[in-house]
């Protein structure tokens, strides 16, 4: 699974710095994934479409969710993909959480938001514009089979792309915040039991190498 070549074409497209991305998937083979850019930035609200009118409000720039058909039959190689992306694009870590399914009994009601917000199915907006735009014609299906069985969700904040560049003290990255890959951490088998969180370090601190 190539995530890399879609994250760098919606950057070049819109020419928006990232602030992180996010990938959803449930524990099914061969079902699509939900991947999630989350830009940095504003749109200027106006009174008036002139370029001397002042801005009154500033509103979010709604986060792009793409659905990934490429095919899998093990939940490591989506893993495999997003530890690809993340290690090229220059990320501190990647962080993977395993969540339960909302519909069983005794979940709060917060999960079943989470589980929305994974797979792009924002509810509602902000002052009435959209927080996510989603190219995703799957997702109502997928957020209905997470709900049953749960799903996985990663989370990377990317160097490269990203607004992350002037924050980064990482020994590993070279030019443009990018590493070489592969990444060379082998993925750890989730268990789709509960809550759980797993995170993958790749960082290491330039003004101490040594750091843990």
């Amino acid at each position: 699974m190539e995530l890399l070549d879609r994250i760098e074409d919606q950057v070049a497209s819109t020419g928006l710095p990232l602030f992180a991305i996010t990938l959803a998937a449930v524990p099914c083979p061969d079902t699509p994934v939900i991947l999630t850019l989350h830009w940095h930035g504003f749109i200027k609200e106006k009174l008036a479409e002139v370029e001397e009118a002042e801005a009154i409000s500033y509103t979010p720039i709604p986060s792009s969710a793409l659905q990934v058909n490429e095919r899998w039959r093990d939940l490591l190689a989506v893993d495999r993909a997003a530890m690809d992306a993340a290690w090229a694009l220059g990320a501190w870590d990647v962080q993977r959480a395993e969540r339960p399914g909302c519909m069983r009994p005794g979940a709060e009601s917060r999960e079943a938001l989470e589980c929305l917000q994974a797979f792009g199915s924002f509810p509602f907006g902000i002052n009435g514009s959209n927080v996510v735009v989603a190219d995703a014609p799957d997702a109502d299906d997928l957020v209905e089979v997470a709900a049953r069985r749960g799903y996985l969700m990663w989370l990377f904040r990317p160097v490269r792309g990203g607004i992350w560049g002037e924050y980064a003290d990482d020994a590993t990255l070279i030019e443009d915040g990018r590493r070489n890959p592969p990444c060379p951490l082998r993925p750890i088998p989730p268990t789709c039991e509960g809550n759980r969180k797993t995170i993958y370090r790749f960082g290491v601190p330039a003004s101490n190498p040594f750091a843990s």
